[in-house]
């Protein structure tokens, strides 16, 4: 019985320290719960070519597109990226800045350019800090799919759960396009 007894405790105790250890490991994940007509927050971000973006720099001046995508170079990121690419023309005439944001390294967004010959800025969080601002990155360690549509006040216009990744880019810009 005493074997017994000494077994259990000895296993709760390691299992109590491998979870102790373990949670030590992973980043606090704090919830921001963003609405409609909020202030965006803020960032500054770099491109893979280190190019320094700030949200704030565009308020006065056009609507801005924040869109977060969870891993550069899968099939939906692909898609999403991709049919802003195609619709570039359209969001630079009207002057509407599109930023689409990760939690992947420069040296992944990099290739993911590269690959798809992506022409708009792609901006590396991999601190999680902004995501974790938005609240948009999850306990799976990347981002979950949401666009940010902000106004040229610096507010949040539209948040968007993308369900439809082929009209992702034309929704979009038609929202982005009644706040000029």
């Amino acid at each position: 019985m005493k074997i017994k007894n000494i077994f259990l405790f000895s296993f709760v105790f390691a299992l109590a320290f491998c979870l102790s250890i373990n949670a030590k490991d992973k980043k606090v994940v704090k919830k921001t719960e963003l609405k409609v007509g909020m202030t965006a927050p803020n960032f500054t971000l770099q491109d893979v070519y280190g190019h320094s973006y700030t949200l704030s720099k565009f308020k006065g001046k056009t609507p801005v597109i924040v869109y977060f995508y969870p891993k550069a170079g899968t099939p939906g990121c692909t898609k999403e990226a991709c049919g802003i690419r195609d619709d570039w023309g359209k969001f630079k005439k009207s002057k509407i800045q599109v930023f689409g944001i990760s939690v992947d390294t420069k040296p992944e967004i990099r290739k993911f350019i590269k690959d798809y010959h992506l022409n708009f800025p792609l901006l590396s969080d991999a601190s999680h800090k902004v995501s974790n601002e938005y609240g948009v990155y999850s306990n799976h360690g990347y981002d979950n799919r949401i666009t940010f549509i902000v106004n040229k006040e610096g507010k949040i216009a539209d948040i968007i759960h993308v369900m439809n990744i082929d009209k992702h880019a034309a929704e979009v810009y038609k929202l982005a396009k009644k706040l000029l």
